[in-house]
């Protein structure tokens, strides 16, 4: 009986001196103040670590606001890693080789970078490397990440992804979509594209538009549906098309649903309405906080999710009106 008893003080006493340490560690990182909040009201800690310094570079368009959401999960991790974020984007490329560049001449401490062009980037990453950058990847690239020598990727496996959609449409009794791709010869997106006609039974067409040209988006996808009266679906690859896509919907008579991949606060109320019937989200949020946590985790502590094997997915999940109310809490903040 006293034996176990003991044991049982050395456990209470191991437990409370770790909370003491814990709590030790909280105050000393932020002069016994409560946790800070980063801008989407989430409270955050802060490391004791020294600063570091951490490029993340997308392929982000002007005016998608799927990008604003990655944004506040690595500024949530930037904050409680005690890092000091350098953001920047540019949809084409060779441009967005450059800002790599950019980061090296900047001698940042890592690189969070999305592969949408891969082949535009290989130099580039090389260069980093070769400075001794540690380099992550994030939302395009799921194929090449490992080939290009990058240490970890956090994103959905986008064949997948629109392989599930595409049996959802099955579900749903669909028989001819279009699927609109935003950008061409993004491989994220052809991939999506290329998962939907492979699991469909009925009819796919792949319809190319100009994403940085919303106004020649909405009147694509009208003209699509008028010249094609038996298309009763019409997929998009992101939030903001969704939306416009409903507009096309309706300029062209109101026949054909629109389904899409990812979300935005004014895409959850659509669903919400039912003018939007389903989205296939990947969590942005947590692709830009894993990004730069991983850099944190990688530089103090050698950890590397997937043992640089495997990547860490992050969808795909479905969002319908049976379950998007508690998701609306959330999009109301920016970070779903």
């Amino acid at each position: 009986m006293d034996l176990r008893l003991n044991r049982h003080r050395r456990a209470g006493l191991a437990a409370l001196a770790t909370a003491a340490v814990l709590l030790a560690a909280g105050c000393s990182s932020q002069g016994g103040k409560k946790a800070q909040e980063d801008d989407s009201g989430i409270a955050v800690g802060k490391a004791g670590t020294p600063r570091l310094k951490i490029a993340m570079i997308t392929h982000a368009a002007p005016g998608d606001t799927f990008w604003d959401t990655v944004r506040k999960g690595a500024k949530a991790a930037a904050a409680k890693d005690n890092v000091d974020l350098v953001y920047s984007s540019n949809p084409n490329g060779s441009d967005q080789a450059n800002l790599i560049q950019n980061a090296i001449n900047q001698k940042v401490d890592g690189i969070a970078v999305t592969l949408a062009k891969p082949d535009a980037m290989k130099g580039a990453i090389t260069k980093a490397k070769k400075a001794g950058i540690p380099v992550v990847a994030f939302n395009g690239g799921l194929d090449q990440w490992k080939d290009m020598g990058v240490l970890e990727y956090f994103g959905q496996d986008e064949s997948v992804a629109g392989q599930a959609l595409g049996r959802h449409l099955n579900e749903l009794g669909a028989k001819h979509n279009i699927c609109v791709i935003q950008e061409q010869g993004h491989v994220a997106l052809e991939a999506r594209c290329a998962g939907v006609k492979k699991t469909f039974k009925g009819k796919t067409d792949t319809l190319y538009v100009n994403g940085t040209d919303m106004p020649s988006v909405k009147s694509t996808i009208a003209a699509k549906l008028k010249q094609d009266s038996s298309i009763d679906y019409v997929v998009t690859l992101g939030a903001p098309f969704a939306l416009t896509a409903v507009q096309s919907a309706d300029d062209a008579g109101g026949k054909a649903k629109v389904a899409t991949f990812d979300l935005n606060k004014d895409l959850v109320s659509a669903i919400q309405s039912g003018d939007i019937q389903f989205a296939v989200d990947q969590q942005p949020y947590l692709q830009g906080y894993l990004s730069i946590d991983s850099l944190w985790l990688y530089k103090y502590n050698g950890n590397f999710s997937g043992g640089g094997e495997k990547p860490v997915l992050t969808g795909p999940a479905f969002v319908t009106k049976d379950n998007v109310d508690t998701i609306a809490t959330f999009a109301k903040k920016g970070t779903r």
